[in-house]
């Protein structure tokens, strides 16, 4: 019997028209797509209209499936004979188990393809004009977790500071740890940081303060997943070129 394909999809940071051309073809002619609560609803429209959708949507409370259950699923139906297209937010490659699903894929002797999407962090970064590299700010940039098991224990030190973006993915519910983490590892409790919230959608809010205030500024605004928060003194360049743009348009 013939196998399917397993397809892990980038889905990028929400937008439709930032898919790939690649995942909006697989997209529009699957017959399965197992997707992840972080996808639009304007990207799963495009999907065929005889193509079966299956939710394993995350949350830090629920799981609706385990991963291994999700990986399961992957390889059953691919054994059955169907192409799967696992349909992910930003990149399947970055905090997305894309590295899991394909190794199950592997093991399982089936055929697997990653389609790379816009990550989280670009799209969140380009909605909000930060760029998380400058030659007068930040040369390198560093991408962490904000809800890995063990977080205390994590070394962040040197992740954040001069020249450096530090981009904290699924940092909402841990903000207080965070930024108390940060600067007990000697981050300047002023250092400016942003919060994107709903990057590339219509409801994209974008919340900018300093460092110890990050708790306060969650808790305030409410903030809600999906949410990156960026830390470092780009996000202060960005503030200033708005500043001078609307300082321009005025005068």
């Amino acid at each position: 019997m013939k196998t399917g394909t397993i397809y892990l999809v980038g889905a990028g940071p929400g937008d439709p028209d930032l898919l790939t051309l690649r995942a909006a073809r697989l997209i529009e002619s699957a017959r399965l797509i197992v997707h992840d609560g972080l996808v639009d609803p304007a990207i799963l429209a495009m999907a065929h209209r005889d193509a079966r959708l299956v939710s394993v949507a995350k949350s830090r409370s629920k799981h609706t499936l385990p991963q291994d259950q999700i990986n399961a699923l992957l390889v059953r139906e691919a054994l059955a004979g169907h192409d799967v297209v696992r349909l992910k937010g930003g990149d399947p490659f970055i905090f997305g188990r894309g590295g899991e699903e394909m190794e199950a894929a592997q093991a399982a002797g089936l055929a697997c393809e990653v389609v790379p999407g816009i990550s989280a962090a670009n799209g969140a970064a380009a909605a909000s004009g930060i760029a998380l590299t400058h030659r007068e700010d930040a040369s390198i940039v560093s991408f962490v977790a904000g809800q890995c098991k063990g977080l205390a224990d994590q070394d962040w030190a040197g992740l954040a500071g001069k020249g450096r973006t530090l981009v904290i993915y699924m940092g909402v519910k841990t903000a207080p740890q965070i930024a108390e983490k940060l600067m007990a590892d000697g981050l300047a409790p002023d250092m400016p940081l942003a919060v994107v919230e709903n990057a590339c959608r219509p409801e994209m809010r974008v919340l900018r303060g300093p460092l110890a205030g990050l708790p306060e500024m969650v808790e305030r605004h409410a903030v809600k997943s999906p949410a990156l928060i960026i830390i470092g003194t780009v996000t202060a360049r960005a503030d200033a070129a708005l500043a001078r743009v609307l300082e321009e348009t005025v005068s």
